[in-house]
């Protein structure tokens, strides 16, 4: 099912990384038999650099989560190692990109409960949360160390040392910080050292703002330029926490993220959190796919973004099955700056400008910069024409440049405020900037009216007029959550038998640490500084599941990083707090399945997974969807992937003879199901039916009886068998089988149709659900 699949990515893929290459090097990330080294050769390092032509050096290597090495290589090189018998594969390396208070609260995590999963688990005070980003600004009082023992005993990691890092960085809350540029430097020279720092220390903000959203400790008063007022806390305030820097000013670099995976799980992390990504290539291409494999394999949780490429569909990225891919949802707080028009009419915005206002009562002269051409409707830098925006509120389209980039190219220009509008693709989602002037962002709806205004008003030569009402922070906003507009959707591209993303977080406009020497907007020329900063992104969202992994780990050690990701796929939700509508209904309205913030429209499992995650169900699902390594061989082996690019990603050979006896990809004991249909024939009516098969394991109560309950999806028929589960004990295995058949409808070539249902068993106690998904496709 999935080789065509594989054989058009791999050769788009390998055809943008010729044409870059050419007689240049490139770096590539090269996999050795490790056993096989000759005795001749006093270490790895040694036998790896005989191979390799005299001037080539090795940049990092590897031996815990991958055999290896990287380096820059000649065309020549790449098949003279290709040649060699104890080298298995060779992956091309690719520049990934990052995605970029009250979000504890919102997921019911209180520290004054007396009970729940905080108080049960010590805040995670053992686990050990890895977060391979931009490294981290170890004054923040977000990682104190206050009341803190000493780090877990099987702890090896380090404290690296470096520029404006010393070693006392570290404390009993940060207890490892490394940094690979190694790649970095492979490719772009020598870094510039007055811009980034050669040092696990953060110069970009990300880092620091993703680990203290994982593990950051209690703070009180935290606030942006006023805004989100209150105590800013982690998911695992008590978790330690070790950084790996991997991402510079150019990017972050797979040779240095295999090898912050690789170090990460030799120093003894419990979990991973990644919130970067790439293009989505097959998992034997996939560095963050093959890192996580063996990270997992090793009782790693990995918690990775599933990237900002949303609203659109098939725009998922780090989709393996063995990593948790976390989309963003909203929370029930926001910062409305609502733009007025001179004809009265009031545009919903929002903002977290925190400088001095507009002058109250006054309205300014209102232009939109897109008459002049494109790159002025976007606000680019030197576009603007200072004699047609002085004094002036601008209009500026959202693209290209960053959005605080654009009302610094305003505020350069003389305009005196800034109205950032969406466009169709953007549709109604917002994301609050900390801009450098009055300015706040607006849906496609708004821009639509604002410049419908400004024509108008032109026509009558009466210039058009506006103002900005700034309202600082609102609480207890309904509906909440929406999936966020930004947030990546499934299908997955690489394995649509895999349901992606997973689960939901809150990840938009969320408050966290950030270093006191980066301006708040990131533009260099801000002289304002804060210690907590608002940001938005997938980027953000995932840490927040890395922090609830490290707290249902400390509440169940022996629990998989599939048994983990089991509990918060089967008891995410997918109902908000009511008080919308679909398609921007009144208020009033009970919870309803979550709404897409981008169109206000009923979202889909594509959209949200599984659903918003619930940490205190998780704690307690009943039962587990566990999978095993040799669960994940079977998987890949039934994907289509040969038995040489199966040992690229697990390090082991695969023999598939026996994985056919699983059936197909979709039988991988995985928490959601996803049947596929291709439709061949244009004859309608004809009969189509899979089968799943799944194990679940009891982690509740000893004597249990489970019932099961199917949400049918429409025009199909789905049977379960057993209906009826019961356990005697913990730990105990039991089998379903999940018959789904349905009739091929009529559809034009290259689409589909997709219905969803879910299985949900129930002891009456617990509940654990499962998406189903049923998907039609009618090829080309």
């Amino acid at each position: 099912m999935a080789s065509p699949s594989h054989g058009i990515i791999v050769l788009l893929f390998l055809l943008v990384t010729a044409s870059a290459w050419e007689a240049e090097k490139r770096t590539f990330i090269v996999q050795v038999q490790h056993d096989a080294k000759p005795s001749i050769f006093p270490t790895h390092r040694h036998w790896y650099e005989s191979s390799l032509a005299d001037g080539t050096s090795i940049i990092h290597t590897y031996q815990t989560v991958f055999q290896g090495f990287s380096a820059s290589l000649s065309a020549a090189e790449v098949q003279n190692l290709q040649s060699l018998s104890h080298v298995i594969g060779l992956i091309p390396e690719q520049v990934r990109q990052l995605h970029t208070t009250r979000s504890p609260h919102f997921l019911g995590l209180n520290t004054a409960d007396r009970a729940g999963l905080l108080k049960e688990t010590d805040f995670g005070s053992d686990l050990v949360i890895g977060v391979i980003d931009t490294g981290i600004s170890p004054e923040s009082q977000s990682f104190n160390d206050r009341d803190l023992g000493l780090p877990p005993p099987k702890w090896k990691g380090q404290c690296v040392a470096g520029k404006t890092f010393p070693p006392t960085s570290c404390n009993r809350k940060l207890i490892g910080a490394r940094y690979f540029c190694a790649g970095y430097e492979a490719t772009n020279g020598k870094m510039n050292e007055t811009l980034e720092y050669r040092s696990p220390r953060d110069s970009d903000g990300h880092g620091t703002h993703t680990a203290s959203i994982a593990a950051g400790r209690y703070v009180f008063p935290a606030s942006t330029m006023g805004y989100a007022k209150g105590m800013a806390a982690g998911m695992a305030p008590k978790a330690r926490l070790a950084v790996y820097k991997v991402c510079w000013n150019a990017g972050c670099y797979d040779s240095d993220i295999l090898a912050a995976f690789d170090a990460a799980v030799a120093d003894g992390v419990d979990v991973v959190s990644l919130s970067v990504g790439g293009v989505v290539v097959p998992y034997h291409l996939d560095v963050i796919a093959v890192g996580a494999f063996g990270a997992s394999e090793a009782g790693v949780f990995v918690s990775a973004s599933a990237g900002n490429g949303g609203p659109g569909g098939l725009t998922v990225t780090n989709v393996a099955p063995w990593m948790t891919t976390v989309g963003a949802g909203t929370i029930d707080r926001d910062f409305p700056a609502d733009v007025i028009l001179g004809n009265g009419k009031v545009i919903d915005g929002v903002s977290v400008y925190g400088g001095p206002g507009l002058s109250p009562g006054r309205l300014y002269q209102l232009v939109y910069a897109g008459s002049d051409g494109y790159s002025s409707s976007l606000c680019l830098e030197d576009s603007l024409d200072s004699k047609s925006v002085r004094g002036k509120i601008v209009v500026c389209d959202r693209g290209v440049n960053s959005r605080a980039a654009k009302g610094q190219v305003v505020k350069k220009a003389g305009g005196v405020a800034m109205i950032l509008t969406n466009g169709p693709f953007d549709g109604e989602g917002l994301v609050a900037d900390c801009h450098v002037l009055p300015a706040t962002s607006v849906g496609a709806a708004g821009a639509d009216h604002i410049r419908r205004y400004i024509s108008f008003a032109s026509q009558l030569r009466s210039p058009p007029t506006a103002t900005i009402v700034f309202k600082g922070t609102r609480l207890g906003v309904k509906p909440a959550p929406k999936v966020a507009s930004f947030s990546a959707r499934g299908p997955n591209p690489v394995s649509p038998e895999i349901l992606k993303p997973d689960v939901i977080a809150p990840g938009l406009n969320i408050l966290a640490a950030w270093p006191s020497t980066v301006p708040p907007s990131s533009l260099p020329s801000d002289p304002r500084r804060t210690d907590f900063n608002i940001l938005s992104g997938t980027s953000m969202a995932c840490p927040h599941v890395s922090g609830l992994a490290a707290l249902l780990k400390a509440a169940h050690p022996d629990w998989s990083p599939a048994a983990i990701r089991s509990a918060l796929i089967t008891t995410a939700y997918t109902v908000d707090n009511g008080g919308g509508g679909g398609g921007g209904g009144g208020g009033g309205r009970v919870g309803g399945t979550l709404l897409d913030e981008s169109t206000g429209n009923v979202s889909s499992v594509f959209d949200y997974g599984a659903g918003h995650v619930h940490p205190e169900k998780a704690i307690n699902p009943g039962l587990v969807y566990d999978i095993s390594t040799y669960d994940y061989v079977d998987f890949l082996c039934n994907s289509n992937y040969s038995a040489h690019d199966i040992r690229v990603i697990t390090r082991k050979g695969a023999d598939c003879s026996g994985a056919k006896r699983a059936g197909h990809a979709a039988n991988l004991n995985y928490p959601s199901l996803s049947a596929l249909f291709e439709q061949y024939g244009k004859q309608q009516g004809i009969l189509m039916s899979t089968h799943f098969i799944r194990t679940v394991t009891n982690v509740g109560d000893p004597n249990s009886v489970y019932r099961v309950t199917v949400a049918t999806p429409a025009d199909t028929k789905v049977t379960v068998e057993p209906d009826t589960l019961a356990f005697r004990r913990l730990g105990q295995k039991l089998n379903f089988l999940v018959r789904v058949q349905t009739r091929q409808v009529k559809l034009s070539p290259g689409s589909s149709s997709v219905k969803t249902g879910s299985i949900v068993w129930s002891d009456g106690k617990h509940t654990i659900t499962s998406p189903l998904v049923v998907s039609l496709h009618q090829p080309l």
